[in-house]
């Protein structure tokens, strides 16, 4: 069986530059059996069929200019190890816990 032959007016899924999705478009213009022109469902602007492929990445434009920044940033100056800690003491520290009632001084308790 034949595949049905696509007509005006018949919707077809492609990439909307607007939109940036691959959407429901509507046939608008075709030169023989061959779409040439769709408007999208979505957001109703008409542009040329691009059979449904994503446009090309520009990531490689960006990463070279990236890397040019880059060259010309100083890179940072290593820095020296941190001095030695001094060893701990032999002798152990105590520490004293004060009762305090509610900071007025001692001997004053609330009344």
């Amino acid at each position: 069986m034949e595949p049905r032959r696509v007509r005006l007016g018949d919707v077809v899924d492609d990439y909307c530059s607007r939109c940036r999705l691959i959407m429901n478009h509507g046939v608008v213009g075709m030169v023989g059996d061959e779409i040439k022109k769709v408007r999208c469902n979505i957001c109703l602007s008409e542009h040329e069929f691009r059979h449904g492929q994503l446009p090309a990445r520009r990531k490689k434009e960006t990463s070279k200019l990236f890397e040019e920044v880059l060259k010309g940033v100083a890179k940072p100056q290593e820095t020296a190890p941190p001095p030695a800690q001094p060893p701990p003491s032999p002798q152990r520290k105590l520490y004293t816990i004060r009762r305090t009632t509610g900071g007025k001084g001692p001997g004053k308790g609330p009344k």
